[in-house]
């Protein structure tokens, strides 16, 4: 039994990571005899009357067995009923199994959450036990999570590659900045994190205001991520200095912020960090920028 669970979470976890569209449906009918098996991530399962699988594996739904199982029946989370043959065990890790008077099956019955409903006609030639079995949520989640993390760091890649080859010389300019008066470069990005929300909530309660939230809303993302970039290629251009190319300092610094995100609360501290220290180099940027230069002929005196 064991052995056999083992191998169908490997196999489920294989079928979400490699293909999750096609691994997950609302409703799967097996058709014609001798199927192979059925492996769902979340759906429900029915195997009609007359019809025949070599197995079924399921995360997360229902499954219906009328028909015959020539193989093990395995869900982790969801309940089955049987009212007709399984050549193999059953399990369930997180549901109730109900085996009818017509029901039958060959092997063992484990399960790891609620005792199954066996009916006193229904015939099981193994035995009826509960599994040591860890916990299989935790497992998806933590696959979940991964997933999320690995995207993230991917588009952000992806975006931060993008914007240092269309803006070398502003990315350049933005790390000299980092380097220069660092105490109110924070307060300019804690004053930009915390105005644009509120002006954003000012408007939203206003009619005429409305649209400016909205865009403002709609701005905070790619703002962040900009900001978040900015402070990974700051870190990373301490981390590999010039005359190394500047791609290798972002990747670099975004590796290390990326890193840091896998440790609990730390890692939202750093975020959070790096998202404010990034708005205010932007912020102190843009405000330069408007500043006069010297060399501005309205500001040189007349001789």
């Amino acid at each position: 039994m064991l052995r056999s669970l083992t191998f169908a979470v490997a196999l489920l976890a294989t079928t979400a990571l490699a293909a999750p569209a096609a691994a997950s449906a609302a409703s799967v009918s097996a058709s014609g005899e001798a199927e192979a098996a059925i492996v769902v991530v979340s759906g429900d399962v029915d195997v009609a009357r007359g019809e025949t699988v070599e197995g079924v594996f399921l995360a997360s739904g229902d499954v219906r067995v009328a028909g015959e199982v020539d193989g093990d029946v395995i869900v982790l989370s969801g309940d089955v009923i049987v009212s007709g043959r399984i050549d193999g065990d059953l399990f369930t890790a997180g549901g109730t199994a109900r085996l009818l008077p017509s029901a039958e099956v060959t092997g063992d019955v484990g399960y790891g959450d609620e005792h199954p409903q066996v009916s006193l006609d229904a015939r099981v030639h193994g035995d009826v036990s509960e599994q040591d079995w860890p916990d299989i949520g935790g497992i998806f989640v933590g696959i979940s999570g991964f997933l999320i993390w690995l995207a993230v760091t991917l588009s952000l890649l992806a975006f931060g590659a993008l914007l240092l080859l269309i803006a070398p010389r502003a990315a350049d300019a933005l790390y000299l900045r980092s380097r220069e008066r660092p105490g109110p470069t924070i307060a300019i990005g804690i004053a930009i994190l915390i105005v644009l929300p509120v002006v954003a909530f000012i408007a939203a309660i206003t009619l005429v205001g409305l649209p400016l939230a909205i865009g403002i809303g709609l701005a905070l993302l790619p703002l962040g991520a900009v900001a978040y970039l900015v402070s990974a290629f700051a870190l990373g251009r301490r981390m590999v200095e010039p005359p190394h190319h500047p791609m290798l300092s972002f990747l670099a610094g975004l590796g290390a912020l990326r890193l840091a995100a896998f440790v609990p609360i730390l890692g939202t501290l750093v975020g959070i960090a790096a998202l404010i220290f990034g708005l205010g180099l932007i912020g102190a940027a843009i405000g330069a920028a408007r500043a006069p230069s010297e060399s501005d002929p309205a500001q040189t005196p007349h001789t």
